[in-house]
C-alpha cells in the first residue's frame, strides 16, 4: 500500500471532508486538541483560503483529505502543488459512526485523527496531462462500450416480440449482418406493427453503427497515448491500448508512491489476503484493489496462456504439481503485476530525471 514518512514533528494536523461544491475542514493540535472548523467552496478561491486558515493555525504537519480520486482531487493537487504533505484518508468504518455520529465536521475532524495517530499514510495518485487525457478518454470508450452492447442486446429483445415475419427473416443472423439488415431497413409510413419494428430495428443498428465509428476513433487517441507514456508497457506480451490506460490510470504519473511491487499487486487486488483464525493458518483471494486494473491483468493471462510459450510451459509443469487452472492464473496475475511494475517504476524515474 502506498504510504508516506511517518509524521515525527509538532505542528496542526487538518482533515477535509469532501464533498462536490463544499468542503469542511477541522484542525488538531499535536495533542490532538480541535482548534477550529472551516467551511470553504470547491473553487480555487475556496481552497487558497482553506491553506491561508490553516497557516493562521500554526506550523502544517498535513492534510488528511477524502476522497482525493473524485470530490478530493482539486483541493489535493492545489495543496499539494503549494507544498504541503497531503495524505489519502478513507472515510470512518461502520462501528465509528455509530459510535460518535455522522456529519462533515464530525468526518473531518476524524480525517484529522487518523493522519495524526498515523493510521493513514497513503500518498493520494497524482495524474498528469497525458494520463488526464488518458483517463477521460477511457471513460468515454467504456461508456461508448456499453452503449452499443445495450443497443445489439434491444435489436435480439426486439426481434423476439416483432411481427412473425420480420422475426424470421432475421433470427439467424449473425450479428453483423443482423445490424447492416435493420440499418438498411425501410419502415414507411407508421401505420402497423411492421412499420413500427422496422423504425425502432433501424434506430437502433444505426446508432449501434454510430457507436462502432466513435469507438476506432477512440481507440486510436488512446493507442497514441499511451504509445507515447509508455511506449515499453505498449510492446509488453499481451498488454494492448486498452490494458495500458487502464494500468497507467491505476498506478498514477507518481508510481513511486507504492513501496514495493508487492504494493502494487495490492493495488490491483492479485495478492493473498491472511485469513487465519485459530489453528486454521491460510489465505483467501483479494476481493479488493482496483478491480478494473484486476480485470486488465486478467485479460494479459489470459493471452499468454494461448499465445506466449513460456507461459504455457509454466501452467503445464503447475498442472501436473497438482495445481488448478484458477490458482495458476492467480500466481500468473502476480506475476504480470510483478512485471509490469518494475515497467511504471522506470517510466517514473525517467519522468523525475527529466523534470530534474
Amino acid at each position: 500500500m502506498s504510504s508516506v514518512t511517518q509524521l515525527d514533528h509538532l505542528g496542526v494536523v487538518v482533515g477535509v471532508d469532501t464533498h462536490k461544491d463544499e468542503h469542511v475542514a477541522v484542525a488538531i493540535d499535536e495533542r490532538g486538541a480541535r482548534l477550529g472548523e472551516c467551511r470553504l467552496t470547491a473553487t480555487g478561491e475556496g481552497y487558497a483560503r482553506l491553506a491561508s486558515w490553516a497557516r493562521a493555525l500554526g506550523p502544517i504537519v498535513a492534510f488528511g483529505v477524502e476522497g482525493t480520486g473524485s470530490y478530493g482531487a482539486g483541493v489535493a493537487r492545489f495543496l499539494t502543488g503549494a507544498g504541503h504533505t497531503v495524505v489519502e484518508v478513507n472515510r470512518p468504518d461502520r462501528s465509528t459512526r455509530r459510535r460518535i455520529g455522522k456529519s462533515d465536521p464530525i468526518d473531518a475532524e476524524m480525517a484529522a485523527r487518523s493522519v495524526h495517530a498515523g493510521v493513514a499514510t497513503g500518498r493520494p495518485k497524482s495524474v498528469s496531462d497525458r494520463l488526464e487525457m488518458i483517463r477521460m478518454l477511457k471513460v468515454a470508450k467504456d461508456s461508448a462500450v456499453r452503449a452499443r452492447t445495450q443497443a445489439v442486446n434491444q435489436i435480439k429483445a426486439l426481434v423476439v416480440t416483432a411481427p412473425a415475419e420480420l422475426r424470421a427473416s432475421l433470427t439467424e443472423l449473425p450479428n453483423r449482418q443482423l445490424i447492416a439488415r435493420c440499418a438498411a431497413a425501410r419502415p414507411g409510413p407508421l401505420t402497423t406493427p411492421m412499420a413500427a419494428a422496422k423504425h425502432a430495428l433501424r434506430s437502433l443498428a444505426r446508432r449501434h453503427l454510430e457507436l462502432g465509428r466513435e469507438l476506432d476513433e477512440l481507440e486510436t487517441q488512446i493507442a497514441t497515448l499511451t504509445a507515447a507514456v509508455a511506449p515499453r508497457l505498449r510492446t509488453t506480451f499481451g498488454i494492448g491500448a486498452d490494458t495500458a490506460a487502464t494500468l497507467l490510470v491505476a498506478a498514477g504519473d507518481n508510481p513511486h508512491r507504492l513501496h514495493s511491487e508487492a504494493a502494487f499487486a495490492a493495488l490491483c487486488g492479485t495478492n493473498p489476503i491472511p485469513a487465519s483464525s485459530g489453528k486454521t493458518d491460510r489465505h483467501r483471494l483479494n476481493r479488493g484493489g482496483n478491480r478494473q486494473a484486476n480485470a486488465a491483468l486478467h485479460r494479459v493471462v489470459v493471452v499468454r496462456l494461448r499465445w506466449h510459450q513460456p507461459t504455457k510451459d509454466y501452467a503445464e509443469r503447475r498442472l501436473k504439481e497438482g495445481k488448478t487452472k484458477a490458482e495458476i492464473m492467480r500466481c500468473l496475475k502476480r506475476f504480470v503485476a510483478r512485471e509490469v511494475f518494475a515497467i511504471l517504476r522506470d517510466i517514473d524515474t525517467e519522468t523525475a530525471v527529466r523534470v530534474a
